[in-house]
């Protein structure tokens, strides 16, 4: 966890989503984040259910941590899992930030109940200055011409007779379907679709390997991106199983 502060300091950000924070590692987190200089902290993990245990993985949560105050003003988003989103307002700039992580697909109809609750939050929410960003553990596939595969289907884009097009839907309704409310996917935004940009990636035998991009930063018309980057090389150091994402957002009025 050193190396992943230290890579974190190097960029100096002023505001710190985080995904996949277990009970042992939160109070490490809380003093780097203090030592960053974000001593705003908020963690989902404070509020989740001990009894309940993921399918598939640890029960993890997510954190915010700002360098400006935080405010209790923005409604949660209603989530099955309550560890597995988190919401804050940054009192001085305004801005409404989401941090979320879509439980996979080995945890079932969890996953498409959390996209709908993120749909179903941001639709009903009042126009204003929002990020929502996290692991949304979609799409499967992005084409050039910016077309998107959700993991309802398989690897030859059939869908799966046991998901189906409800999955599917829940899927798509928010990559790339938030944009339908406004949102902007930051990265495909500024960079287009020419680079499918894997954010977690796996290797096989024989050379075989492939990936998915699986994390986001969404933007409401209200921020204009500025710049939108994966750190590969934070992966590829062993510094997480997921690239970092970073993104530079400014308010348009």
């Amino acid at each position: 966890m050193v190396e992943q502060a230290t890579a974190i300091a190097e960029r100096d950000p002023d505001v710190l989503a985080l995904q996949e924070v277990t009970a042992r590692t939160l109070p490490l987190w809380r003093a780097a984040c203090a030592t960053l200089g974000l001593a705003h902290v908020r963690a989902s993990l404070d509020h989740a259910d001990p009894a309940r245990q993921p399918a598939s993985r640890r029960s993890t949560g997510v954190l915010i941590a700002t360098r400006e105050p935080l405010a209790d003003a923005v409604a949660a988003l209603p989530v099955p899992w309550a560890e597995a989103a988190l919401s804050a307002e940054l009192t001085d700039s305004r801005l409404e930030l989401f941090c979320v992580h879509v439980p996979n697909a080995a945890n079932g109809w969890v996953k498409v109940e959390t996209l709908r609750a993120i749909r179903a939050g941001l639709a009903s929410a009042a126009p204003r200055a929002r990020v929502l960003c996290g692991d949304l553990n979609t799409p499967r596939r992005e084409s050039p011409d910016g077309e998107v595969l959700s993991f309802a289907s398989d690897s030859r884009g059939r869908l799966r007779p046991e998901r189906g097009s409800d999955w599917e839907e829940a899927e798509l309704c928010v990559v790339p379907g938030l944009r339908d409310l406004g949102y902007r996917d930051v990265f495909r935004t500024l960079h287009g679709y020419k680079s499918p940009e894997p954010s977690w990636t796996w290797e096989r035998i024989a050379g075989h390997s492939g990936g998915w991009r699986l994390d986001h930063v969404f933007a409401s018309p209200q921020l204009r991106p500025l710049a939108c980057t994966y750190h590969h090389k934070w992966r590829e150091r062993g510094l997480s199983d997921h690239s970092a994402l970073e993104a530079d957002l400014e308010a348009t009025g």
